[in-house]
């Protein structure tokens, strides 16, 4: 049993292509704790939340006390009888206890982590659009045929995972220990890997055209011409602010935290032709950006 456990343990952490400590990337803080307990609340609130309702998710339909089929995205359920509840509740549903499920919890405590203590760092309001923009642009795209999935936690937490990658680019990942890959093309990796698993594709390529667009919209987009229409908008910060929820806003300004670029070791070469800030403060993403042609 033992040997079993180290073993799924090697397995996920390979697979996830998770750093040494010399090697980790966009962490502003060192993640050495006690015990489970001080991990938990050293996690930054908008991960630490979205990660807990997907396990108190998975756990209920587990335990049989919720059956997915009342939360997942059925449009027809949403638009003829109102059920508008699945329009939320679909996005925090990872599937039953399994490995995939393990995975997927994994990407949420890495690569969201990540990102909402290195590029996000003192950005909460930012973070929360950035998952809200991300949520609202899955489900225009689930109610198109094609494209329809019933549960969409997978593909928000591979947006998470596709906007690591394009934040740290030349981050080196191992997979199992046999191919070694820069981060940039983590998830297409990760989708080979699922497609092999037998895991169905729709969800990753949602995860990925979702991030794609908040990415363009948000760096490439302004980089090129110089403005920005994705800003969060001030309900969100005056949410933020409202419930104490991260950094507040006024310490962030004062921080110089909203706009200001890290110098970090993210690779890739760094623009210099950036966009320039704009006068307002809810910007929706200020990482590095980079050149299509790097």
């Amino acid at each position: 049993n033992v040997l079993g456990r180290e073993f799924v343990r090697c397995s996920l952490n390979k697979k996830l292509g998770l750093f040494s400590a010399s090697e980790s990337i966009g962490s502003s803080k060192s993640t050495n704790m006690s015990s489970p307990g001080e991990y938990y609340n050293s996690l930054p609130p908008i991960t630490k939340a979205y990660g807990t309702l997907c396990l108190l998710a998975t756990t209920l339909a587990q335990l049989g006390l919720l059956a997915p089929i009342h939360i997942a995205l059925i449009p027809e359920f949403v638009f003829k009888h109102f059920q508008v509840w699945r329009l939320i509740t679909n996005l925090f549903f990872l599937g039953g206890f399994s490995i995939n499920f393990g995975i997927r919890l994994l990407m949420i405590a890495r690569y969201g982590v990540l990102l909402e203590k290195g590029p996000f760092e003192r950005r909460t309001a930012d973070f929360l659009w950035m998952m809200i923009f991300g949520s609202l642009t899955l489900l225009v795209l689930s109610f198109i045929p094609f494209f329809w999935t019933p549960f969409l936690g997978v593909s928000l937490v591979f947006m998470l995972l596709y906007l690591w990658s394009r934040e740290f680019p030349n981050a080196n990942i191992s997979l199992y220990g046999l191919v070694n890959l820069k981060a940039f093309y983590l998830p297409w990796a990760m989708l080979a890997l699922d497609v092999i698993f037998g895991s169905k594709i729709m969800p990753d390529l949602l995860g990925i055209i979702a991030g794609h667009l908040y990415y363009f919209l948000t760096v490439l987009h302004p980089l090129a011409t110089g403005k920005n229409y994705l800003k969060t908008p001030k309900w969100v910060n005056k949410l933020v602010a409202r419930f104490r929820i991260g950094a507040p806003v006024a310490a962030v300004r004062q921080a110089g935290g909203v706009g200001a670029v890290g110098s970090g070791t993210g690779g890739g070469a760094y623009s210099s032709a950036r966009a320039p800030p704009e006068s307002s403060t809810n910007t929706a993403f200020r990482g590095r950006s980079y050149r299509l042609t790097d």
